[in-house]
């Protein structure tokens, strides 16, 4: 397309003075938008003005073609959009490789180089979430803050420590509510630069952190519920004798020996007085599993370690091959089992029946016990709302409560928080309903009568009252900036670790 600029005389960018004289006249190459799927090249003829202010810097300049050109731009603004909602959506390479079907001439440097953040306002949002997320999981991490009432992006830093979130609300004063998690570096941030600002703790990150507590308390009475399964099955008349097998003995499994070394290893150090953030950076571990290690006793983890292992195929058979193994005294091949327990309807390999086999021989194989719920099972029973547990659910749960004598207890008292699962109901009553009223007397309850696990929780509780108990009375939450997070997430994969610091931040903030 041959195009020429014919408006009036425009005005010198400098001093804003109407041009009268032309110094000359030349031609631009303008790449536009394709046409009917064509390339499209726009060859415009412009003008070059003098300016005849003295005081003026500029002796000549270039006339501009409102909405088509830019000042030492090769392509057109339409054109130049289009690039740049290419390279928020899909970023450099992706963003060259759809430019190549769409017959656009834009490499992936051109593309970056379109992307400028958005100014950061001055004053904070009246309501600011905040939340970490990973560069780099279990080693580097950065922050970010959100508008909890827009529902947009405010700024990115480029750590989680306190010391930056502090700078950055001396910076941006005006949060009047900050919501958070119960991260230590955000709270010691809040209290220092902002202390008049109602803190949020998330009511997720409350449930969350509850339910783990459970889940350790359902750990730590897992031989309860085998001993009581264990009477209730040796009452009924029909069940099949016990049978002799060879010594239960922990397989050699390369996650067995890896937890043994590592509760050596984190044992060792923290008898020589190392910090958890010291062992963590020795061991190249995380903090929590450091921690786990330290505070958990070796048989747990060992049971725990050997217990992650899925059920397989073989599973519902393992009683008769045990059974046929005993009466054989051993002597049983593996292809004759196989083929006995094949017209039983056994669909697997023939290699797991002779590794079974062998495992019964060295004394590795786990006993047969009745089916036992695990504990995450028992602790999503405990954490959903009664009214939406089936019967049957509810019939087992109830099972579990009367397994061991603490659970009878928590049966008597009922919603009295006397054991981890009342404690679970009512808290969760607490939360769904907000009533941070009862609080207070929840945690006092806790600390007195509750297991160590939900005994711990309850600790941590009232170190943080004020913020947990604003979260469970007010309805602001950090939803909004957890759905944020999975955003940078997928922002953070689809450039592959390649990028800086500054063009991650800058998609986040002007990525919608």
């Amino acid at each position: 397309m041959v195009a020429a600029a014919c408006g009036p005389p425009p005005r010198c960018p400098g001093c804003r003075a109407r041009a009268r004289r032309v110094h000359s006249c030349y031609e631009r190459r303008l790449a536009e938008r394709p046409l009917s799927g064509q390339k499209l090249l726009v060859r415009l003829r412009v003008r070059r003005f003098f300016c005849d202010r003295s005081g003026c810097r500029r002796r000549t300049f270039v006339e501009q073609v409102r909405g088509l050109t830019e000042r030492y731009r090769r392509s057109s603004l339409g054109l130049k959009t289009w690039l740049r909602q290419v390279a928020v959506e899909l970023g450099g390479r992706a963003g060259e490789r759809l430019c190549r079907r769409m017959h656009l001439a834009a490499g992936r440097t051109r593309l970056l180089e379109l992307l400028d953040p958005p100014p950061v306002p001055e004053r904070a949002p009246r309501v600011l979430g905040v939340d970490e997320f990973a560069f780099r999981r279990g080693r580097t991490y950065g922050t970010i803050l959100v508008d909890v009432e827009a529902g947009r992006v405010v700024d990115v830093l480029p750590d989680r420590t306190s010391e930056t979130f502090a700078a950055w609300l001396r910076e941006h004063p005006g949060a009047e509510i900050i919501c958070r998690d119960r991260a230590s570096a955000y709270t010691r941030a809040i209290k220092e630069a902002a202390p008049d600002t109602v803190e949020v703790a998330d009511r997720w990150h409350l449930l969350q952190n509850l339910a783990a507590a459970v889940e350790k308390t359902c750990h730590q009475h897992r031989s309860c519920l085998r001993k009581r399964v264990d009477e209730v099955t040796s009452r009924i008349p029909e069940a099949p004798p016990l049978m002799q097998l060879p010594l239960h003995e922990l397989p050699r499994k390369p996650i067995i020996d890896r937890t043994r070394h590592r509760h050596a290893d984190v044992q060792k150090l923290v008898a020589a007085s190392w910090t958890i953030s010291a062992i963590a950076r020795r061991l190249h571990l995380d903090r929590k599993t450091v921690r786990r290690f330290r505070d958990t006793d070796l048989d747990q983890l060992l049971a725990s370690a050997n217990e992650r292992q899925p059920a397989g195929v073989l599973e519902p058979f393992k009683p008769y091959l045990n059974t046929r193994f005993t009466e054989s005294l051993g002597q049983v091949s593996g292809s004759r089992l196989f083929l006995e327990i094949y017209e039983r309807g056994y669909r697997g390999s023939r290699q797991v029946v002779r590794r079974h086999l062998t495992a019964l021989r060295a004394g590795h194989a786990e006993p047969i016990h009745a089916d036992i719920p695990s504990p995450r099972k028992i602790t999503s029973w405990i954490m959903r709302p009664q009214d939406t547990l089936p019967p049957e659910l509810e019939r087992r749960l109830l099972d579990v409560r009367i397994a061991c004598p603490d659970i009878a207890r928590a049966c008597d008292l009922a919603r009295a928080f006397a054991f981890a699962f009342a404690f679970a109901f009512a808290f969760a009553e607490i939360l769904r309903h907000r009533r941070g009223f009862l609080l207070t007397e929840w945690i006092r309850q806790a600390e007195q009568d509750a297991p160590k696990p939900v005994g711990g929780f309850a600790g941590f509780l009232r170190q943080d009252l004020n913020a947990v108990t604003a979260g469970l009375t007010l309805h602001w939450s950090s939803g909004i900036v957890e759905g944020h997070v999975n955003r940078v997430k997928i922002l953070k994969r689809t450039m592959y670790g390649r990028a800086s610091f500054d063009l991650l931040r800058t998609r986040i903030l002007i990525t919608p």
